[in-house]
């Protein structure tokens, strides 16, 4: 009988072990949205020098099929009929005709969707020299198709685009001036939630337009 018993509580662990192994991991929280002032948030960005190395746009994998991979539109005409004013037309394979929409760089409304670029808050270079030159392919590919967060992707004159290229706030800032205070804080709340760096000239340039723009305020989340 004791031997019985003690069989039978060994095929019990046995039977039940499968079932401890198997159970599900708790899910993984998701990241902690953030708000601080521009200037709280400018000091987090770490410094650190900048590296173009091996840099290509064709390392950023864009226009994807968007968030919504039924709808057939990409990247790009998501987030054209996400920012219109008046929402435009849109026609088999998603071409987009009327519509109205305002680039906040310079104030210029726009009704013909050609004229307008999907800007990078900061551009694929600017994002490469600054820490995505370490990242996967994969990790590319979801920043330059980012519409999680209403500040990396921008629908903006060609115009003001091209002249940016990809210079960051040290070096270009929107023509509008009323449109600065507003534009570093998305390129701060940008880096941030991509745990980019930034160079000296660049902390500099946060620093001084900080001060000016005392009541912005940062928002951002991690990307996961």
């Amino acid at each position: 009988m004791i031997m019985t018993l003690a069989r039978r509580s060994a095929a019990l662990l046995l039977a039940l072990a499968p079932l401890a192994v198997s159970a599900p991991a708790p899910a993984a929280a998701a990241p902690a949205a953030a708000v601080l002032p521009l200037a709280d948030a400018a000091e987090l960005l770490p410094v650190a020098d900048e590296s173009r190395t091996g840099y290509s746009r064709d390392a950023f994998k864009h226009w994807n099929k968007g968030l919504d991979p039924a709808d057939g539109c990409n990247t790009r005409a998501e987030v054209l009929l996400d920012e219109a004013v008046e929402a435009p037309t849109v026609d088999t394979g998603c071409k987009l005709s009327g519509g109205r929409w305002l680039s906040y760089y310079d104030a210029a409304e726009v009704t013909d969707p050609g004229k307008l670029d999907i800007d990078h808050m900061v551009p694929l270079a600017e994002a490469w020299d600054s820490g995505a030159s370490g990242w996967t392919a994969q990790r590319r590919e979801a920043y330059a198709n980012d519409q999680d967060a209403a500040a990396s992707l921008v629908a903006v004159t060609a115009r003001t685009n091209r002249s940016k290229a990809d210079q960051d706030p040290a070096e270009w800032m929107p023509p509008l001036p009323d449109a600065h205070c507003r534009y570093v804080g998305e390129w701060t709340a940008t880096k941030l939630r991509w745990g980019l760096s930034v160079d000296q000239a660049e902390a500099d340039a946060l620093k001084v337009y900080a001060e000016a723009c005392e009541t912005t305020v940062v928002h951002y989340t991690p990307a996961p």
